[in-house]
């Protein structure tokens, strides 16, 4: 991960000036209402090696089982930080671009990490037929952003659907890209005393996890450890 930016920090940071590696983007943490977001109607147009290289990932999907379809969600197209604020500038974007390892196009999605009142994370392994992380264990909730969504609104969503409960407090804490060129708003949600996780069909296990990650079973891999720490 390599240095953020101040959230603070008046001047504007391009995104195209980030693109080169992997790292964090910008840091918080913002509040839900301090993240803001304006969208191009135009759907960013990939090259036709890309398209056939998407095309032919969606089909690899399909064969082993996955109701995954196409369509459009976001892209990160820009951002801007100014005052304490995060402002994002997104297009739509083919859905299935996120596939391409390393060739993302900066696709946009949302990463909520889940704590319990004792600080424990919720962790749950993906089911096999998942597009990403498919039979890995991972932390909280993600998804992609839907056209004319605030990511902050696709936090709280993801945590609602994957595992049917509402944030009792939520931060936003960074917005990281990723090595597969995908770009990655976290959150961090804190659930109430005594809520319960129901589990999707995208999950075939789950567990809590001890406050400190050096606890953690070993398969929570590399990736999770870094966000943890990320997040510390």
């Amino acid at each position: 991960m390599g240095p953020a930016p101040s959230p603070s920090s008046a001047p504007v940071r391009f995104l195209s000036e980030m693109t080169a590696s992997a790292g964090i983007l910008a840091r918080g943490p913002w509040r839900p209402e301090d993240v803001e977001v304006s969208w191009r109607h135009e759907p960013f147009t990939p090259s036709a090696r890309v398209v056939e290289e998407a095309d032919r990932a969606l089909a690899e999907l399909r064969g082993r089982g996955s109701p995954s379809h196409d369509g459009l969600a976001g892209r990160l197209r820009d951002f801007t930080i100014d005052n304490g604020r995060l402002q994002l500038e997104c297009e739509p974007i083919r859905w299935a671009l996120r596939l391409l390892p390393g060739n993302a196009s900066q696709s946009l999605s949302a990463l909520c990490i889940v704590r319990s009142v004792d600080g424990c994370w919720l962790a749950g392994r993906r089911a096999a037929w998942l597009a990403t992380w498919a039979e890995r264990w991972a932390l909280g909730a993600a998804g992609s952003v839907e056209v004319d969504e605030n990511p902050t609104e696709t936090l709280v969503r993801e945590l609602q659907e994957e595992w049917s409960v509402e944030p009792e407090r939520l931060d936003v804490e960074a917005l990281v890209k990723l090595p597969s060129g995908l770009v990655s708003l976290v959150g961090m949600a804190w659930l109430a005393e005594g809520a319960e996780v129901v589990p999707d069909e995208e999950h075939d296990d789950f567990a809590w996890w001890p406050q400190d990650p050096e606890h953690w079973p070993a398969h929570a891999d590399d990736p999770l450890r870094r966000i943890a720490a990320l997040l510390a």
